[in-house]
C-alpha cells in the first residue's frame, strides 16, 4: 500500500507480521537499545516523512516494558516528521483500571491513555476494551472493534439447538446478548462479586442453562478465577456441555492447564490479539489479523471502520 509504513513492537511480532501479510505491505524493523542503566533506546528503521504510520503493540507481560517501548516509538514517529501515527492495539491491559472503587486509587487505563497521546499517537485502533467507557479515556479517535463475528463463525459449526450463550457477570451481558443473536441461541448471566483479582464469588445464574450446550463468554481470561466459578455454579444447575470463549486468551499462571483438565470443558477458544502460551489440545486460536488490516486499510483511505459490524 502506497504511503503506510507500519512497524511493530516486541510484543507480538507473529501478529504483527500476519496484519501486513493481509495488507500486502512490509513490516518495517525497529531497532531497541538498552544501556547499561536500564534505559530503553528506540530507532524506527524506515522512512516516516509524510507518511501514513501504523505501530502494532499490545500491552501483554511485560507490561510496562512493552508500554515503553510504545511511547518511544511514538515518540520516534513524531519526531520523524509522520503525518499521523495510529497505535494499533490489539490488547489494552489498563484498560481493566477504569473506575475509582477504592479510597486513593489510580485510573491507569486514563493516565495510560493521556501517555500514548501525549507521545505522539494521533489515533488509536483497538480490539474488546474490558469495558466501553474506555473509549473515552482518550482525547484522539478510537476504532473500537470486536472479535464477535470470528467467534461466532468457529461455532456456527456446531449444532447450537440447545444451546445457551452464558456471559459470567451483568458487565459482560450486552456482548453476551450481542453474540447469542449472531448465533440465534438464547442467553444467560451470572450474578457475580469480585473481591480480589484473585477472588470472585457468583451466587447464582439467571436464565435457563438445565440441560443445555453452554458458551461462556468472556472478554479475557486470566487466572481463569471467573470462569471456574461459573463452572461450579454450572455444574449445580446440570448443564450438558460447557465451552469457553474469549478475545484476550492471557492465560496466566497456567490456566489454560487448569481449565483443560475440566472434563465438561469441550473446548476453549480465544483470538490471537495476544500471544498464547503453552497451548493444549482443547484450545483453539482464531486470526484478528485479517480484521485488523481491514480497519488499518480503511482508516488509511479515509472509509468507514463501522461498517465492518455491518456484514454477518
Amino acid at each position: 500500500m502506497r504511503d503506510i509504513t507500519v512497524f511493530s513492537g516486541s510484543a507480538h511480532p507473529d501478529l504483527a507480521e500476519e496484519i501486513c501479510s493481509h495488507l500486502g505491505t512490509p513490516l518495517h524493523p525497529v531497532k531497541v537499545n538498552r544501556f547499561a542503566n536500564d534505559v530503553l533506546e528506540v530507532q524506527l528503521q524506515a522512512n516516516c516523512r509524510e507518511r501514513d504510520v501504523f505501530i502494532i503493540q499490545p500491552l501483554v507481560p511485560p507490561v510496562q516494558e512493552n508500554l515503553v517501548e510504545l511511547l518511544l516509538m511514538l515518540d520516534a514517529a513524531r519526531g520523524a516528521s509522520a503525518a499521523r501515527t495510529t497505535v494499533v492495539l490489539p490488547h489494552y491491559a489498563y484498560a481493566r483500571s477504569d473506575k475509582k472503587d477504592a479510597p486513593r486509587i489510580s485510573m491507569g487505563a486514563r493516565l495510560v491513555a493521556d501517555l500514548m497521546v501525549a507521545a505522539g499517537a494521533g489515533r488509536v485502533l483497538t480490539m474488546t476494551l474490558h469495558s466501553p467507557q474506555v473509549h473515552g479515556f482518550f482525547s484522539v479517535p478510537v476504532d473500537h472493534l470486536h472479535a464477535l463475528r470470528e467467534l461466532a463463525a468457529h461455532f456456527r459449526r456446531y449444532d447450537l439447538s440447545n444451546t445457551v450463550v452464558v456471559s459470567p457477570d451483568l458487565g459482560n451481558a450486552k456482548e453476551a446478548a450481542h453474540f447469542a443473536r449472531l448465533l440465534g441461541t438464547d442467553v444467560a448471566m451470572g450474578a457475580k462479586q469480585r473481591f480480589s483479582d484473585d477472588r470472585v464469588v457468583i451466587s447464582s445464574v439467571i436464565g435457563e442453562v438445565e440441560g443445555k450446550d453452554v458458551i461462556i463468554l468472556d472478554d479475557e481470561i486470566a487466572r481463569g478465577t471467573t470462569v471456574i466459578e461459573l463452572l461450579d455454579r454450572l455444574r449445580e444447575r446440570g448443564v450438558k456441555s460447557v465451552r469457553v470463549a474469549c478475545t484476550h486468551g492471557l492465560f496466566a499462571a497456567e490456566s489454560i492447564q487448569r481449565l483443560s483438565t475440566l472434563p465438561e470443558v469441550e473446548e476453549i477458544v480465544c483470538t490471537n490479539t495476544v500471544p498464547v502460551p503453552k497451548p493444549t489440545d482443547k484450545l483453539t486460536v482464531l486470526s484478528i489479523a485479517p480484521a485488523l488490516a481491514d480497519a488499518m486499510r480503511r482508516i488509511h483511505d479515509g472509509e468507514s471502520v463501522s461498517a465492518l459490524f455491518s456484514a454477518p
